[in-house]
């Protein structure tokens, strides 16, 4: 029974998961299409902003549509060759989508405390996407899927921040406040998030030989 129970929790989170990357997505590209909002200051700068803006919604855009492609072991087992198309096309995706959000960071809503963050998130996401394809290219399997993870923790930031946003409009709280915090607990929390489900195993195995050697009678 509760084997079972696990698994249906996995696959509805999995769900969940893939939904989220479909739906943010699916804005993204949508946005490029949209009517201009009057009213609305991200509307008014991206109007003004240029190239950025329609590279960073597409590559961005592109790259979480991926991601659930990227993670699927099916796929990693059955068609290894759609796992390294995707990967590439993944890999292209940031670099175009952190090119583009490093020239938004510039002029981010909120000034100097959310133009950080997003740089540095800019920064970030090609240089982590870089390591896992330098391991995947060496042949170091392990290290690979690692730092990709970490990689997609980062992709996933677009999420995230949606969902503080969100979160903040259902609370209430102020709106530039929470944008700013925003723009940089979305990408750390879910970095914060995948380091510890990385380390998770070997911290279960070190709490458990702990708890063995606690255990002991003592003098044995």
């Amino acid at each position: 029974m509760l084997g079972w129970l696990g698994k249906l929790a996995g696959w509805t989170l999995r769900g969940t998961f893939t939904l989220l990357c479909v739906a943010v997505a699916g804005y993204a590209f949508a946005y490029l299409y949209g009517e201009y909002r009057t009213g609305d200051p991200f509307a008014a700068q991206f109007a003004v902003s240029g190239w950025d803006v329609p590279a960073h919604f597409f590559a961005a855009g592109l790259a979480l549509l991926l991601v659930p492609l990227q993670l699927s072991a099916w796929v990693r087992r059955r068609v290894p060759r759609l796992h390294r198309l995707g990967g590439w096309l993944y890999v292209g995706a940031v670099a175009i989508g952190a090119g583009s959000g490093l020239s938004l960071a510039a002029n981010a809503q909120g000034g100097l405390p959310s133009s950080l963050g997003f740089t540095m998130l800019s920064l970030l996401w090609p240089v982590v996407t870089a390591i896992g394809i330098r391991h995947a290219i060496a042949g170091d399997t392990a290290a690979h899927r690692r730092w990709m993870y970490r990689s997609i923790a980062l992709t996933t930031g677009a999420i995230t921040l949606r969902l503080m946003l969100a979160l903040g409009v259902i609370l209430q709280w102020p709106f530039m406040p929470v944008y700013i915090a925003a723009a940089w607990l979305s990408w750390m929390v879910n970095l914060a998030v995948c380091e510890l489900i990385l380390r998770w195993p070997a911290i279960a195995r070190r709490v458990g030989a702990g708890n063995r050697w606690a255990s002991r009678p003592a003098g044995a």
